[in-house]
């Protein structure tokens, strides 16, 4: 059973997981570290974790379950120190949005019975802005979080009983498990997560560069241009190593989108934009 978790990086999704354990109960103790102190104080004054440690390596050390919750070459960088300073008894799990590179460093540094065992996991929920400040314990109900466990590996009795817990724990923060092959996550993620960003961060600058300065930009945009461009106030800092790591993917979304634009203004006057519309309401209808 999970007796203690270190969470290594306290912002809006590590806050949240220790946010979210407390409110499940979870009875043991939490560990925070975050590069910038000021926002694991922040996460631990709001409830999310019980001390915080000087450095990642001490925290991983004094705790069952590692939680690394960093950009993804942050992530990969600290599975290399890791790798070295914990054994069969731990657990280290992640929250990568992209789990190509992170499942195939997994595969290379632990998951063998005289080493650490690495759960990769993805939980598809969060908010346009980071920061501990804005940790929800409710972030995870009813979301998904995906995994990209691989059946083969051998990994110690230990490691195996506290990814069985982990998950266990993930379900009672609300959310769901599900199991997909790393190259599979990435393509199915390009298209409903990074896809949808990307065109509103496109649409959003294309906006502020024609009509930005416009005094009745306010009066005149309404629900659709707010809905539409939510996601353009994300940072760049959080989307950097999610377009270097998973370069291919969006790459072939991005240009079956260009392609599709094309495709509906190029018939903006004949029955296919009507098509179109069809296409897109039997999606929303399955959606919802």
């Amino acid at each position: 059973m999970m007796e203690s978790i270190a969470i290594l990086g306290t912002g809006l999704l590590g806050t949240s997981v220790g946010l979210a354990l407390r409110a499940a109960q979870f009875p043991g103790e939490i560990i925070g570290w975050n590069r910038n102190l000021a926002h694991a104080e922040t996460a631990a004054r709001m409830g999310a974790l019980d001390r915080i440690a000087g450095d990642p390596i001490t925290a991983a050390r004094e705790a069952q379950v590692v939680l690394i919750s960093v950009p993804i070459y942050a992530t990969l960088d600290l599975m290399e120190q890791l790798s070295t300073a914990l054994g069969p008894d731990h657990l280290i799990t992640d929250v990568g949005s992209t789990k190509g590179q992170i499942t195939e460093a997994a595969d290379r540094l632990f998951n063998t019975p005289d080493r650490a065992g690495f759960l990769p996991g993805h939980p598809m929920a969060g908010k346009e802005r980071g920061g501990a400040e804005l940790g929800d314990a409710n972030l995870f109900r009813g979301a998904v979080w995906l995994f990209t466990d691989f059946p083969a590996w051998h990994r110690s009795d230990k490691a195996t009983a506290l990814a069985r817990s982990f998950r266990e724990w993930v379900i009672k923060m609300g959310a769901r498990g599900i199991d997909l092959e790393p190259r599979r996550h990435d393509e199915l993620v390009a298209w409903v997560s990074h896809l949808p960003q990307l065109t509103s961060t496109a649409l959003s600058a294309l906006l502020q560069d024609r009509v930005g300065d416009a005094p009745e930009l306010k009066d005149v945009g309404g629900r659709a241009l707010r809905e539409m461009t939510r996601l353009g106030a994300s940072p760049f800092s959080m989307w950097r190593d999610i377009a270097l790591t998973n370069t291919e993917a969006i790459d072939a979304a991005l240009q079956a989108l260009e392609q599709h634009i094309a495709h509906i203004r190029e018939n903006l006057k004949t029955p296919e934009l009507r098509e179109e519309f069809e296409r897109a309401n039997r999606f929303r209808q399955q959606e919802n």
